[in-house]
């Protein structure tokens, strides 16, 4: 997987990508898994030095102002925060309709990762998958602390129908890395202006390729 700015894109295939719907952040996502240190993913509010389960231990959290991101959902005041340094995984996840055999789907989400999890020696990783894809995994270490990033990457759906959105979380160890993730899509990815640009160019080839052989047909007979 690559960062990669977005494509041309469809509708969000998720609900509450931003995390900022129900009482806890997680309406429409189902949490999983074990936390074998009893810190499960929570959803946390931007700008606060609350510890944990309100905010990263202490370290005030910027407002996400990652480029790149398609905006499904607007920047709100909160992001959800996975922070076991034994998850056993830990999963969130929701269903997903209308999943195409072929199709090819864009994943993306926005990141930070805290100072405060970066200096832990041990790694942490996040993957995804739906319909037969498997996105990751995403490794919070590959980043600088402290800055927001836009990450996507793109796979083929081996289904029709619906299927099971499931982000996984896993840490290596005590103490590990970990992150804060806000505004997640999943959609049919569509191409990029200019590949319609040459696909549009290319029609047209072969439209005057194709004339050119009706007029020669038409001189022969003459």
């Amino acid at each position: 997987m690559a960062f990669a700015s977005s494509s041309a894109i469809a509708a969000n295939l998720l609900s509450n990508g931003s995390f900022e719907d129900g009482a806890d952040g997680f309406d429409d996502w189902t949490l999983g898994g074990s936390s074998l240190d009893g810190f499960p993913p929570v959803v946390i509010g931007y700008n606060n030095t609350n510890s944990y389960p309100t905010g990263a231990f202490g370290e005030s959290i910027p407002t996400d102002n990652a480029v790149g991101n398609p905006a499904f959902d607007a920047v709100g005041r909160q992001a959800v925060y996975f922070v076991a340094d034994r998850a056993g995984p830990q999963t969130l996840s929701q269903a997903v309709a209308g999943l195409v055999l072929g199709q090819t789907y864009q994943f993306g989400f926005d990141v930070y990762i805290p100072q405060n999890g970066q200096n832990n020696a041990n790694p942490a990783d996040l993957s995804a998958s739906v319909g037969g894809i498997n996105f990751g995994p995403f490794n919070a270490g590959a980043l600088a602390a402290q800055n927001w990033f836009h990450y996507s990457t793109t796979g083929v759906s081996t289904v029709n129908g619906a299927g099971n959105f499931q982000f996984t979380f896993n840490s290596g160890g005590i103490p590990a890395k970990d992150f804060v993730v806000d505004r997640v899509y999943l959609t049919a990815a569509i191409p990029e202006p200019t590949t319609w640009a040459m696909m549009l160019v290319g029609f047209g080839a072969v439209g005057g390729a194709m004339r050119s052989r009706s007029r020669r047909r038409i001189a022969s007979f003459v």
